[in-house]
């Protein structure tokens, strides 16, 4: 090839006359492929595009249809032909492109030649290199090879042997599982099941015989879970069932003896045991209930006690497991100060030119060792390694899951005890199971109180709850309200059966606490015949009371009371109230409303409602009665007087009083989202002082009758003071008598002033229409006369000497 090479370079021309031909010949291709479209060189060139095969076969030189078929056919071959000479430039073009690197093809080949001849020396060197190592693992290493293969035999015939051994230990597993069942050693029984469990799934996994062995294991554990919850409940029925007193065994006894103890009941007659117990009158039964709650009280106690126990264990078990976190993560802190070190010792070691293997046997030997033969724990029937195997290490390395390790931990009753590693519960579980304690006690004391809830129930179906006055609904509630307080302090958790309970007993007791109290109310009104009444002496002490910051009922106090005797008035805070009957019984009953809800709590918002409903009706029906007349039909009066007027608005202002003290004592027992509520005493306020307004103007309006009856007659003439002046007069006085004692003197004067006003008013239009004038005639000496005449008996009655009479207000003003 070399000499067909050399041949060609002589006939090729020199290089200076090759390369100005290359240069020609580069020009010339390069013109000749500009004659080729630009089409054909685009990279994405491809015919099964319609717009690029349109460009290169157009359709018009294949059209034959009409008289054109002849220049079409000149047209189609005229296309050929063009595109045949495209395709001869570009096959020149890629010759001459051949033909400028033939000179590195022809080196390419010459490369080759040599290095075939490099492979056949380096072949025909490695067939001798073979040959030589042959010999010498012939000679030197086939003996020692064999020597190693017969150790790793032993080695492998060793683990065999263990694993037998293992396997033996293993079978034996379901006899000594029986025999620590027999003790009732469940601790030990489930630990040696786990670990069995634990060589199967490790060391023993895929053994055909011991493939039932598994599912063997779990029955029994499942059997031991079974055996340890009879014997748990057992214990727990033992436990609870011990006398919680010394004369009664169990609950139900408490009632059987309760009743048992009552002669009026015929045991004989009335059979079953709840229609004994609703024999009971309510002292009795209240001892009775008083007793069943200090006997569950007693009993919850006994339960949390056990289960104290129970849960003191899970939290050492907690601590024991904390404390052994803390412990690994100071190993593992001294581990990597260890390893920090050895890395020194290693950098010495080298530099001293020893080997690292020579200088870690020993440091590393006794510490394995001794930590294998540790973790080893052989059951009753396992076997201790042979003698004849390689060393301890080897035979006890494979059966590390049949190790265990224990930890102990004490109970505040003194015992230790021993967790096993590979049975001890993660943290999640133990606080799962604490929880579950404490959800234990909680359900006792529901328990309790569902208990509770049926025993109150059985006692209810005759209506006997609600027929419980107020003392002794009191009482009753705080027994059970004791009761579910020292049961929440117990377990911690408030039940909400016998609360609920209570609850709806208070709402009935409310609704019958008001529908008496207002049906009392209503009769004592509809017998009101609106006279002032004498105030007994306990009234007085219950106002005082209130006085000094007491909103209750005082208690009666013997002999002192009785030889008081009654005042005319209702002395508050210095004020007197001329009131009547039906307003003290009232103020005593806003007192028990009060009291009751200091009482039972609970009812606070109810009892809220209720009183501004009786509030709200005193107020309304006084109204229909006084106001209304409505007294004229109820009771028989001929007549409303301005006296029982007087007296109405008195009674209400007093109501009016002791509103804002009634709306502080309810506040003060209101959470504060439920202060909302009081806008209800707002109302009333409001209402109350409408009426007493209405009150006010009903007497202005008489006066104001009776001036434009009387003034209407007026005439000017003598004699001074005129008829209808002293008779004015006489009304005035009649009118300040019936109210004066009965009103403060500040609303007698506003009265009067309003009453004066109206006066004035009717004497302008009476003397405008006399044409009496302000001029000083006979006329007006008359006018002024008996205008002074008024003033002077109005202002001479008691309280009213200072009033401003304004009397200059009666005369036109001159234009």
């Amino acid at each position: 090839r070399e000499k067909i090479h050399e041949r060609y370079k002589s006939i090729c021309p020199p290089k200076d006359t090759f390369d100005r031909t290359l240069l020609h010949t580069h020009d010339k291709s390069r013109t000749d492929l500009e004659q080729v479209p630009k089409i054909f060189m685009k990279p994405d060139f491809a015919l099964d595009d319609s717009l690029t095969f349109n460009s290169v076969l157009p359709w018009s030189h294949f059209n034959t249809a009409g008289g054109k078929g002849n220049r079409d056919a000149a047209s189609s071959k005229l296309l050929q032909e063009k595109l045949s000479h495209y395709l001869d430039i570009v096959e020149v073009n890629i010759a001459h492109q051949i033909s400028l690197r033939s000179e590195a093809f022809f080196h390419a080949m010459t490369s080759q030649h040599e290095l075939q001849d490099y492979l056949k020396k380096t072949s025909q060197a490695v067939k001798m290199l073979r040959d030589k190592i042959a010999q010498i693992d012939k000679v030197m290493c086939e003996g020692s090879l064999h020597i190693l293969r017969l150790a790793l035999t032993r080695n492998n015939c060793v683990k065999v042997y263990n694993k037998l051994k293992l396997m033996a230990t293993v079978h034996q597993t379901q006899p000594t599982v029986q025999v620590l069942l027999s003790t009732s050693e469940f601790v030990g029984a489930l630990d040696l099941i786990a670990t069995t469990q634990e060589v199967l799934q490790q060391e023993l996994q895929g053994i055909h015989s011991f493939r039932h062995l598994g599912s063997q294991l779990c029955e029994l554990e499942k059997l031991i879970d079974k055996m340890m919850i009879a014997e748990f409940s057992t214990y727990s029925h033992s436990d609870l069932n011990r006398p919680l007193e010394d004369d009664c065994q169990i609950l139900e006894e408490c009632v059987i003896n309760k009743v048992s103890q009552i002669e009026e009941i015929d045991t004989d007659v009335v059979v079953k045991l709840a229609d004994q117990m609703r024999m009971l009158n309510f002292p009795q039964w209240f001892d009775l209930l008083k007793d069943i709650f200090s006997k569950f009280t007693i009993f919850l106690q006994r339960v949390k006690a056990t289960l104290n126990i129970i849960h003191s264990v899970v939290l050492s078990v907690l601590d024991k497991n904390q404390r052994t976190r803390e412990l690994e993560e100071i190993s593992q802190q001294k581990n990597a100060a260890k390893d920090n070190s050895l890395d020194t010792e290693v950098a010495y070691l080298i530099h001293e030119g020893m080997f690292i293997s020579d200088a870690f046997s020993e440091s590393e030997l006794t510490p394995i060792a001794i930590d294998t033969t540790s973790q080893r724990n052989a059951s009753p029937n396992s076997e201790p390694c042979s003698s004849d195997s390689v060393s301890e290490p080897e035979c006890t390395t494979d059966s590390s899951s049949s190790k265990e390790q224990t930890s102990s931990s004490a109970t505040p009753g003194g015992v230790d005890i021993m967790v096993n590693e590979d049975m001890k519960l993660t943290d999640l579980e133990l606080g799962k199971l604490a929880n579950n304690i404490q959800e234990l006690l909680y359900s006792a004391s529901d328990i309790c109180h569902d208990r509770a809830v049926k025993f109150l129930m059985s006692r209810a179906k005759d209506g006997f709850l609600e027929k419980l006055n107020s003392t002794e609904f009191i009482t009753l509630s705080r027994l059970m309200e004791t009761f579910i307080l020292d049961t929440e302090q117990i377990c911690g958790r408030k039940s909400m059966s016998l609360l609920g309970t209570l609850q709806s007993q208070a709402h009935k007791f409310v609704n019958r606490f008001h529908e008496e109290r207002k049906t009392k109310l209503s009769l004592l009104l509809d017998n009101e015949r609106w006279k002032q009444a004498d105030v007994p002496a306990e009234f007085q002490d219950l106002v005082d009371s209130i006085a000094d910051g007491k909103i209750a009922l005082p208690e009666k106090k013997s002999g002192a009371t009785e030889e008081r005797k009654p005042a005319e008035v209702l002395i508050v805070e210095g004020q007197q109230y001329a009131v009547v009957g039906t307003v003290l019984l009232l103020i005593r009953i806003i007192l028990e409303y009060c009291q009751c809800v200091d009482n039972i709590p609970s009812v606070t918002t109810d009892m809220l409602t209720r009183l501004s409903d009786l509030l709200k009706y005193f107020n309304s029906r006084s109204c229909q009665l006084v106001l209304g007349a409505g007294a004229l039909q109820v009771v028989g009066l001929k007549t409303i007087t301005t006296k029982n007027l007087a007296l109405s608005s008195r009674c209400l202002q007093l109501i009016v009083h002791y509103i804002p003290v009634i709306r502080a004592h309810f506040e003060a027992r209101l959470q504060p989202k439920q202060y909302s509520m009081l806008r209800h005493f707002d109302h009333i306020t409001k209402d109350y002082h409408d009426h007493i307004a209405e009150i006010s103007a009903k007497l202005v309006a008489i006066m104001d009758s009776l001036f434009d009856k009387l003034l209407s007659k007026y005439e000017v003439k003598a004699p001074v003071p005129s008829a209808c002046f002293r008779n004015i007069c006489k009304q005035m006085t009649k009118m300040h008598e019936a109210i004066f004692d009965l009103l403060p003197e500040e609303q007698t004067q506003m009265l009067f002033l309003r009453i004066n006003a109206s006066y004035k008013l009717h004497l302008k239009k009476q003397l405008s229409h006399l044409n009496v004038i302000n001029d000083g005639g006979p006329q007006n000496g008359l006018v002024t006369a008996d205008v002074a005449f008024y003033t002077g008996n109005l202002q001479a009655l008691k309280g009213l000497k200072d009033l401003d009479l304004n009397m200059a207000e009666i005369w036109e003003q001159k234009r």
